[in-house]
């Protein structure tokens, strides 16, 4: 199982190009499903749950054919409803399977999801809104088996906000009978994006990016070309990385827009930046204020970012409250940080994060993607050597993340299983 050892190394320093969103990836692949014809996805992030969702899709006779940070998929060939357990098992994602499917085949069969371990993400709410129009659903042998000879538009009001719901129904609704309308609907860039994608491909769905979406479903769908938008959670990620080393960094390939609660938040605890259309640029700062934050859906502060801005206020002059209101298990970084010197007290949803602290090097354990970020960055500042283990959650979500921050001056190397080689790897970043 590899590891990161990181070793502090002062300010990060230069550009660094921020990839394409997963989380705007993902549904897009699934929409392959949608049509008969190819789908060509550009900008697209070569990590991890890429790689497993476009080898599901293979498994269900899709044609893909992967190129650098791009894609086509051939719906054409598929011959398979079934998304099994040992595909899905390692992504909740793949859960964007079940919608499609279920609109261009009439039946599914999809292995109820894995991924993080940050508390009960239950898919109920798409199975409620697939049998309001009109599928016919029954859980057994841990898979979700559906059936519909054609979905019916229908009226749905998504009791919690739900991202991947959102999508999963949006899509189905393309090839729907008549119209449906989402209401309480999820607001991420990501659902928008994918409705652009589907509009592409001749859906007609009106309202994305609001609360209210409406989609009329249509016949078929044809392919398109389409650009993933850029990563926001990778861009808020390395501005707290910048922030934390006092770092200059440019960066690009980006959309300031997708995180407005959060780079408020990042100004607010004094962090310089200018923000251009595409680009941001991160300046030094003479300390950081303490700030509150509370977690909430789109347009409010990204539960995503929140272990990376609390690894950030460990290097706040002051006490910061930072209440987590989407995932009940999303405080797992906490002891890992408490670990290398932090001063961090949870107190039900909300961690009160007290600074400045100095960080000390130490062996930590990742727990999910976004609380494995956290831990790199903490390292960055860390006196003495970092030892990440379980880094297979960052391989999920970040593309490149050792090499984009070794060419921001980071001290950082990924290494196999084994005390030596971590010893081998200390010696060699300390003599870089």
């Amino acid at each position: 199982m590899d590891k990161l050892v990181i070793i502090g190394n002062g300010p990060l320093e230069g550009e660094v190009r921020i990839s394409g969103a997963k989380n705007a990836a993902l549904p897009s692949l699934a929409a392959s499903i949608l049509t008969a014809d190819t789908l060509h996805l550009t900008n697209l992030p070569m990590v991890r749950d890429i790689h497993t969702m476009c080898s599901l899709l293979q498994e269900m006779g899709l044609n893909v054919v992967l190129g650098d940070e791009e894609v086509s998929l051939f719906g054409g060939s598929i011959n398979s409803h079934i998304a099994p357990y040992q595909l899905v098992k390692t992504m909740r994602a793949s859960i964007l399977v079940l919608g499609p499917l279920l609109a261009r085949l009439g039946e599914a069969q999809v292995s109820l999801p894995g991924g993080c371990a940050i508390g009960a993400r239950p898919v109920d709410l798409h199975l409620s809104a697939l049998e309001k129009m009109g599928a016919e659903i029954k859980l057994e042998h841990g898979y979700i088996d559906a059936k519909a000879k054609r979905l019916k538009g229908a009226e749905i009001f998504f009791e919690k906000v739900t991202v991947t719901g959102t999508e999963n129904i949006m899509m189905a609704a393309t090839l729907a009978e008549g119209t449906t309308v989402l209401l309480n609907a999820a607001r991420e860039p990501e659902v928008e994006d994918l409705a652009i994608l589907l509009n592409a491909m001749g859906a007609r769905i009106e309202g994305a990016g609001t609360d209210r979406i409406v989609i009329h479903g249509v016949d078929e769908l044809h392919g398109t070309h389409h650009s993933i938008i850029p990563d926001r959670i990778e861009t808020g990620t390395y501005v707290c990385a910048t922030a934390v080393t006092r770092g200059r960094v440019s960066i690009t390939n980006t959309a300031p827009k997708y995180l407005g609660r959060f780079l408020e938040a990042m100004q607010r605890a004094g962090l310089p930046m200018e923000l251009h259309e595409n680009r941001i640029e991160v300046f030094p700062h003479d300390g950081l204020r303490p700030c509150d934050v509370e977690t909430q859906p789109h347009p409010g502060f990204p539960t995503d970012m929140q272990a990376q801005f609390m690894a950030t206020m460990t290097q706040a002059k002051g006490v910061s409250t930072i209440t987590e209101t989407i995932f009940e298990n999303r405080f797992n970084h906490v002891p890992e940080l408490n670990r290398m010197g932090a001063h961090i007290q949870i107190n039900g949803n909300t961690a009160v994060t007290s600074g400045v602290t100095p960080l000390s090097g130490a062996q930590v354990m990742a727990t999910d993607l976004r609380a494995s970020a956290s831990l790199v960055i903490a390292a960055l500042i860390a006196d003495q050597e970092t030892t990440i283990d379980r880094i297979y959650h960052l391989d999920r979500g970040y593309y490149d993340l050792e090499g984009k921050l070794r060419n921001l001056g980071a001290k950082i190397r990924r290494i196999k299983n084994g005390d030596s080689a971590v010893r081998e790897a200390v010696d060699a970043l300390s003599g870089s």
